[in-house]
């Protein structure tokens, strides 16, 4: 299929979908969660060939995990879509408003961004978040997922169609790019004139080829080389807690914590308690002279474990002597996502809030929390780690963008 017509096709549904009424976005929504729970069973079986395909070509367990649907997976995905026709349409809102002295009456109001183009990996609930978002925000979208669950999200794709044909509505605002080739990916990364934004969704190196080679706006997100630090009034067993929850409770995901800096006053009492902890969980564990004393199954750490998102059962863990070092540490190797201090020390506290450059920072609490979701937006069409426009889990309003609206009774300028 050629970019072209698919960006005419888009171009020309997301005139109309930017005039949908709210109760019909959320109409669509609701339908679109029912045909997911009807259809949930066929979309499960076409799933598994993904999912046998992709364990056939090596690809690693964090991103089977990221790859598998189940009756829950899909359940939670028609949640999802119900949640977001729940939240307040953004579209149409006022933000701004002022009349000059020479009566001219200036209003800035939120206005879909067009057309939204995804490019993502193996995550098919990205899928359902994109077409719920997209669509609440007035949006039209074209996908284009990893060739691991290509199958599954041209399904998913294909129920989301018929629930817009049967309300009478293009089929267009909706659009998944079958072809997954690199060539044309980028191909779709050069569409400028149809695509108003682009929005990478994946591994550093997709993230980074997207920005490299795009001519279309992009809103970067993703990459997530997350710490936590445990200062010296940390509470180890909140520690320890929390820990063990951001490395473990989903490991291949961008808000799972990489690195754990550990303040050396509390070395010899945290470590060997955290070790226990994390290897009875196969984690694999890499630190520093000090860490390798305590926890004597870990690994020697290299330059490159610092800097390194795992997305595994792997954790990288250096000692430390003051806030200072922990700063300036994060500078260097952070990707500005989700960071997290644990501690008692309200100075402390703040310097890391004030200081850390991240879209989420965190006092005494897990770095999994960063989610569209877990932030109360219905689902997320991403994390920017960005500063332009959006930062942080992107909901409705981080999809829309803003124009001036300006009305007048005959003033001409002098």
């Amino acid at each position: 299929m050629e970019i072209s017509r698919i960006g005419e096709a888009a171009k020309k549904a997301a005139v109309k979908t930017a005039q949908l009424s709210t109760g019909v976005k959320n109409d669509i929504l609701q339908r679109a969660a029912d045909a997911l729970i009807r259809n949930k069973e066929r979309i499960i079986e076409i799933n598994k060939e993904d999912v046998k395909n992709a364990l056939a070509n090596g690809v690693k367990q964090s991103f089977i995990d990221r790859l598998t649907l189940t009756e829950k997976r899909i359940e939670d995905m028609a949640l999802g879509l119900r949640e977001i026709a729940m939240l307040n349409d953004p579209v149409g809102e006022y933000v701004y408003g002022k009349t000059l002295p020479n009566g001219l009456i200036i209003q800035q109001k939120r206005v879909p961004l067009g057309v939204v183009a995804i490019i993502f990996e193996s995550r098919p609930n990205v899928t359902a978040d994109a077409f719920g978002l997209c669509l609440k925000s007035g949006n039209a979208v074209i996908l284009r997922g990893g060739k691991e669950a290509i199958k599954t999200n041209v399904a998913i794709v294909s129920v989301f169609k018929e629930v817009l044909r049967e309300a009478g509505l293009s089929e267009d605002t909706v659009q998944i790019l079958e072809d997954t080739s690199h060539e044309k990916a980028a191909e779709l990364m050069k569409a400028n004139e149809y695509i108003d934004v682009l929005i990478p969704r994946g591994s550093a190196r997709l993230i980074n080829t997207v920005i490299n080679n795009s001519t279309i706006p992009c809103i970067q997100t993703g990459i997530g080389n997350c710490h936590i630090y445990v200062d010296k009034t940390g509470d180890l067993k909140k520690a320890v807690d929390i820990i063990i929850n951001a490395k473990t409770q989903r490991s291949g995901v961008c808000n799972a914590v990489e690195t754990i800096l550990v303040h050396e006053d509390i070395a010899a009492e945290l470590l060997p308690v955290m070790g226990k902890e994390l290897l009875e969980r196969n984690v694999e564990i890499r630190g520093d002279e000090t860490v390798n004393k305590y926890i004597p199954e870990s690994k020697k750490a290299t330059e490159e474990d610092w800097a390194t998102e795992y997305e595994d059962y792997i954790l990288a863990v250096k000692t430390v002597k003051t806030l200072d070092e922990v700063i300036e540490h994060i500078g260097k190797y952070g990707t500005k996502h989700s960071e997290s201090i644990i501690t008692e020390d309200y100075s402390n506290a703040q310097r890391f809030l004030n200081e850390i450059d991240a879209a989420a920072v965190y006092v005494n609490a897990s770095t999994r929390f960063t989610d569209g979701g877990q932030f109360g937006f219905g689902a997320e069409i991403g994390i920017s780690t960005q500063k332009l426009h959006a930062r942080g889990p992107m909901g409705l309003k981080e999809l829309t963008t803003t124009k001036y609206v300006i009305f007048g009774n005959g003033q001409v300028r002098k």
